[in-house]
């Protein structure tokens, strides 16, 4: 097994700790350049500005987003229904997949969505910087093909460590949001069911059906 370079305060020696370490995501996803555990927020600004390639910082790892195309469609989608939502009631706003949010100085997520209430002075902090001080009080994952469900239950856990009320996965594979009030608590929403916004965007409801009306549409029909 090739061996990995880190700096000092990084403890993955080999390439499996590294996978393991991240997440269990692909290798594929994973930069090593610069060196693992020595990635920088310059190093993830240039990477995202320069090379047209959404990345993560995770413990001084670049880690690449991945997001097909149906993924991105529903995230937009979804996008639109929070942001009309959020701006008819004056509750805050909506980023999406390049929306980079520090949670720590080594450590910097972009979720496929964030809604950020106005408590947060958003707008200033973003002015500030580029990567900005926030936390998602709504984290939405769309779930891809190449997220591990050790990289996703990782993420879920520093996403309520940071400040986050509630957390939405959603599958398009099964057509499936799995909303989550902590790390290891959950309820499911089905085709059939209703997305509330609960304590975070009182009021708001989406029939799941609705985001996935012209998934299934053909030309002509």
């Amino acid at each position: 097994m090739a061996s990995v370079t880190p700096s000092a305060s990084f403890f993955p020696i080999n390439v499996d700790e590294l996978v393991t370490h991240v997440g269990g995501v692909p290798g594929a996803r994973i930069r090593l350049k610069p060196a693992p555990g020595t990635a920088s927020e310059a190093d993830l600004l240039y990477a995202c500005d320069h090379e047209d390639q959404l990345c993560e910082l995770i413990d001084g790892v670049l880690v690449e987003k991945t997001v097909g195309a149906i993924e991105s469609y529903l995230a937009i989608v979804l996008s639109e229904y929070l942001t009309r939502f959020a701006r008819e009631h004056d509750l805050g706003i909506v980023l999406g997949e390049a929306g980079m949010l520090r949670f720590s100085p080594r450590k910097i997520y972009l979720p496929d969505i964030s809604f950020i209430s106005w408590s947060q002075n958003p707008m200033r902090e973003m002015k500030k910087q580029s990567v900005a001080d926030l936390h998602p009080d709504l984290a939405v994952e769309v779930i891809s093909p190449s997220n591990s469900r050790t990289e996703m239950d990782k993420k879920r856990r520093d996403y309520f460590a940071w400040g986050v009320q509630i957390v939405w996965e959603l599958d398009p594979g099964v057509r499936l949001m799995r909303v989550y009030s902590s790390p290891e608590e959950f309820r499911t929403v089905d085709i059939n069911g209703t997305l509330e916004g609960e304590t975070v965007l009182p009021g708001f409801t989406l029939p799941l059906a609705q985001l996935f009306a012209d998934v299934d549409r053909e030309q002509g029909t």
